[in-house]
């Protein structure tokens, strides 16, 4: 596991019940292709797993973003991820959206974002999450900056310290264990 979160976000995680992510420089790295057939995004297969483990263990998981394309809409589908407000200016309104439908206080919720649009849902959230390429103002704001790239493992080093947070089991075999039976 990378270097630990600072000790007062693991405490944090222990209450996480929802993870709110951005899209482009956290899913992926913010890299937009554009060619032929539209623009093109690359994600990273471990970060994908890392919202997997999320969600056996019972967490609401969502995406807001600025930006929306096909190639981000089939991964959420891979994922498994309905909730998701996608080509969003606002997104303070479908933060409030998502703990109205999933019944958690914003300050279960852990979100993640890497540029100043994210900054006002980052201070509603309980534990505001960014990458290390982040504007400054971002990671200032932080409770937690991750030590992996945004779209380079970044959403996995948060789901492992969470999984881990709610487990206590590093190996991470808790296929099976919902929620309610921890």
């Amino acid at each position: 596991m990378p270097a630990s979160p600072p000790a007062s976000v693991l405490r944090k995680l222990r209450t996480i019940r929802g993870v709110v992510l951005d899209a482009d420089g956290i899913l992926t790295d913010g890299t937009v292709l554009y060619g032929s057939g539209g623009d093109m995004k690359a994600f990273h297969i471990r970060d994908g797993h890392g919202l997997v483990l999320m969600r056996r263990l019972g967490l609401f998981l969502g995406v807001i973003s600025g930006r929306s394309s096909e190639g981000l809409d089939r991964r959420l589908d891979e994922l498994g991820i309905p909730d998701r407000f996608l080509g969003v200016r606002e997104k303070i309104p479908c933060l409030r959206e998502l703990v109205s439908r999933w019944g958690v206080p914003t300050e279960s919720l852990l979100f993640m974002g890497d540029d100043v649009v994210d900054l006002s849902v980052m201070r509603l959230s309980g534990v505001a999450v960014t990458v290390p390429e982040a504007p400054f103002a971002l990671r200032r704001e932080a409770h937690w900056v991750t030590q992996s790239a945004g779209g380079r493992g970044a959403v996995r080093e948060v789901s492992d310290w969470i999984c881990f947070c709610l487990t206590g089991d590093g190996s991470f075999a808790f296929s099976g264990i919902g929620r309610e039976d921890r």
